[in-house]
């Protein structure tokens, strides 16, 4: 088996992501310093509603990266390639450099998407902010700039607590990363697992309801039971995040609700092209997460309170069952009884 040059994605995506807005080099120092005082800010408000003060304050010493979209892009291919690690290898170098020229083009696509993001692999931890892409999405939606910046923010300062808060999380969370990864490079898939992926396209490209999803139709049952329980733990991450982000509360961001409704009319997204971007990409399962995660998040709060929901971050026993998440009384029930 050969593995996939991630070197050769990582080249691919930075040639390819578009620059973005352009402005004055004082302009551009400006929403960088913004964006850093906004992430310095954000932990302090996380704790605040959250009650976990401690990592908080561990959380504000992971470093701050404000990138441009090609930067963002090679940070991902190095990404993946920690999580992949040995994991993930194809039959063959003509193969693995194609996969990789893929994962390039694909990649330069998503960082012109993305507004910030928490990584808990590389580092030990570290916060990457596109600066680009905030400044293009402000402009179009005509947000108040300093509360969107805080706002998105919070998202990602919320993961950095979330992890300050259970250590043992990341390496949990790769190692089932891993699990669901390792039979994709298989030679003896088959024909089997690729009419599935083909039927999986087909029915991702018509717009199909309930299509299953190109991973899971790559995966073994055994590997697709492990997707559910990945699915269950990443809706809580992200669904948390998107609470804490809205809970701050005009009080500390007067625009937030208008942020907020201005924000979920762009992830509904529009036309065709966008729509078919989202769903061969996994951005549409990823707006599934935040929705179903803020209301299993939100369920848990309601009866037991954040304090109650904390319980998540204490082992893996405690994370949430694919079953569960549609049901946050289940887990109160089994966590709290």
């Amino acid at each position: 088996m050969t593995q996939l040059p991630w070197e050769i994605a990582a080249r691919r995506a930075g040639q390819l992501a578009p620059a973005g807005p352009s402005g004055s080099r004082a302009a551009l120092r400006g929403v960088v310093a913004s964006l850093r005082r906004a992430a310095e800010t954000a932990p302090e408000l996380v704790a605040g509603i959250t009650g976990l003060t401690a990592a908080a304050a561990a959380a504000s010493h992971f470093p701050v990266h404000v990138v441009d979209r090609a930067r963002w892009a090679e940070a991902n291919a190095e990404l993946f390639a920690t999580m992949a690690g040995d994991a993930l290898g194809l039959d063959g170098r003509v193969q693995a450099r194609l996969a990789a020229e893929e994962t390039g083009v694909l990649l330069s696509v998503l960082s012109t998407r993305v507004l910030g993001q928490f990584d808990p692999y590389i580092a030990g931890g570290r916060l990457l902010l596109v600066a680009p892409n905030m400044v293009q999405l402000e402009r179009q939606l005509d947000l108040d700039v300093m509360d969107f910046r805080l706002w998105v923010c919070l998202h990602e300062q919320t993961h950095a607590v979330q992890f300050a808060a259970a250590p043992w999380l990341a390496p949990h969370l790769l190692g089932r990363i891993r699990a669901v990864t390792a039979g994709l490079g298989e030679v003896e898939a088959g024909p089997v697992r690729v009419k599935s992926a083909v039927q999986a396209v087909t029915d991702l490209v018509r717009g199909k309801d309930g299509a299953v999803g190109l991973l899971s139709a790559l995966l073994s049952p055994e590997e697709r039971e492990e997707l559910d329980s990945l699915i269950a733990i990443m809706s809580l991450l992200e669904g948390h995040a998107d609470v804490v982000m809205d809970e701050v509360g005009p009080a500390r961001i007067p625009s937030v609700r208008r942020i907020r409704a201005s924000f979920e009319r762009r992830r509904d997204g529009v036309g065709l092209m966008d729509t078919l971007i989202r769903r061969l990409t996994g951005m549409s399962d990823k707006i599934a997460q935040y929705r179903e995660g803020a209301s299993f998040v939100r369920g848990v709060v309601a009866k037991s309170g954040h304090a109650g929901l904390n319980a998540v971050w204490s082992g893996p026993e405690n994370l949430p069952r694919p079953g569960e998440i549609a049901h946050p009384d289940r887990w109160v029930q089994r966590v709290h009884g």
